[in-house]
């Protein structure tokens, strides 16, 4: 396909049409209507970058064309001709968007460099417009994430808010926050970014874990057109794309060890390279960073010193939703009002036994569970009440004992025992194995069985 110019020359004298279009033909795409309606036609088959248009025509004149062809194809741009114009024309037709106008005779060299430049307009246009479309998106998330709520009446979350916004006043400190999975690490992080100054940029999120090795510097640098195979255009990498704004990387425990060493000498130099570009690139990004894993006692072997100190100048930690049961009716209640609204279903409410069953389990899936087990009920109940029936949990007497009472209910003992390990072994399966003295794949077998889950 040409990526030539395609010019759309309107003049009813057809010896200047046929000679502007010889001229022409060389580096664009001409095209010639002799009548207002003929070009009008033409305009309906094929997108104009350029009219030339004469003043004097047959059905309506210039300037009457320029009016419709601005509301019609604003996209086009309009270069004017004239053999007898008067000065208020020309102003009437700049007024209206031609972009230049020519007196008959003219010189087709400076038709052909008002094109060139008409051309340089329409790209910066282009540019314009993709950034405004780029800036309305941004607006729109921003809208959106304007009610950014952490639901908790327990201390623990209450400092943690507290530290949440002392941090967010800083301009670039790096933030590492830990937790299990599911208890809102990218929540904090969106809520970190929401309150700074860098609110009104970009905050980006990347999954650290989930970037094949060959793609690193593409993803994150960004490439130029050409510069492999598949490079079809120019793209931005996430540097660039959470310029001003907020970087999170989430699961960066995760991330390769060749790749760490990567990003460490990125973050200390503060500036990148494209993949097919020589020059450099400074940024201007917070890094947040979040991890379930406990990389401090696994950075020796796993995790790089060096990186986890520049990634940790401050770090939080996210309490797992069995250290702070109070929230747990509370966000019961928020996800209810939610899932209803969303639904579009009658208000619902829980009744206080189901609510006391759930706060005694322990969530191994923290609050994306309790978020999960909620929609499902919301769905399945048609009634005002939620109760105990629409949680499959409860049904198979998944509980745990309250208050340091005996229990003796094998399968809940087994099950506890379990979800202690894996919580001592970090949600590490192969060492929780170890801790319960079982096979592996013995270990597997008892997730299954009581549908625990381990991201």
């Amino acid at each position: 396909m040409s990526d030539k110019l395609t010019i759309l020359i309107l003049d009813d004298d057809k010896l200047y049409a046929t000679m502007a279009h010889r001229m022409l033909k060389k580096d664009f795409a001409p095209l010639v209507a002799l009548s207002p309606s003929n070009a009008f036609n033409i305009f309906k088959q094929k997108k104009i970058d350029i009219l030339i248009c004469d003043f004097h025509l047959p059905e309506m004149n210039g300037i009457e064309v320029i009016k419709e062809v601005s509301e019609l194809y604003p996209e086009t741009e309009i270069i004017m001709i004239s053999a007898d114009a008067d000065k208020n024309t020309v102003i009437d037709a700049l007024k209206l968007g031609a972009a230049d106008f020519f007196n008959k005779p003219f010189n087709f060299d400076d038709i052909i460099l008002s094109i060139e430049k008409t051309k340089k307009f329409k790209s910066l246009k282009t540019q314009v417009h993709e950034f405004e479309v780029y800036k309305s998106v941004v607006n729109d998330e921003l809208k959106g994430r304007n009610d950014i709520e952490i639901i908790s009446s327990c201390s623990e979350m209450q400092m943690i808010k507290e530290i949440m916004y002392k941090v967010a006043q800083t301009d670039d400190t790096s933030v590492l926050i830990t937790g299990e999975s599911g208890t809102g690490k990218e929540l904090v992080a969106k809520s970190i970014h929401y309150l700074s100054e860098r609110k009104g940029n970009y905050f980006a999120a990347v999954n650290a874990s989930a970037i094949p090795n060959e793609l690193f510097e593409s993803e994150f640098f960004g490439h130029k057109k050409g510069a492999f195979t598949g490079a079809i255009k120019d793209r931005a990498g996430w540097f660039e794309i959470a310029n001003k704004g907020t970087l999170f990387l989430d699961e960066i425990g995760d991330m390769p060890y060749n790749l760490q060493i990567k990003l460490l000498r990125v973050l200390e130099d503060r500036k990148y390279v494209k993949v097919g570009s020589q020059s450099e690139h400074l940024f201007d990004v917070r890094i947040v960073a979040a991890t379930n894993k406990n990389i401090r006692e696994a950075e020796n072997e796993n995790f790089r010193l060096d990186l986890l100190h520049r990634l940790s100048t401050f770090e939080i930690r996210i309490p797992a939703l069995r250290e702070r049961t109070e929230d747990i009716p509370l966000l019961l209640n928020h996800f209810i009002k939610t899932f209803t609204k969303k639904m579009k279903k009658n208000s619902k409410k829980i009744d206080a036994e189901t609510i006391k069953n759930l706060s005694r389990y322990s969530f191994p899936g923290n609050i994306r569970e309790l978020k999960n087990l909620v929609e499902r009920a919301v769905i399945l109940c048609d009634d005002d009440m939620i109760t105990s029936e629409y949680f499959p949990i409860i049904q198979n007497n998944n509980t745990a004992p309250q208050n340091g009472e005996d229990i003796f209910d094998l399968e809940i003992v087994e099950k506890n025992t379990i979800l202690k390990a894996l919580k001592k072994a970090g949600n590490n399966k192969s060492y929780a194995a170890e801790l319960l003295n079982i096979k592996w794949n013995a270990l597997h077998r008892r997730l299954a069985k009581y549908d625990i889950a381990v991201n």
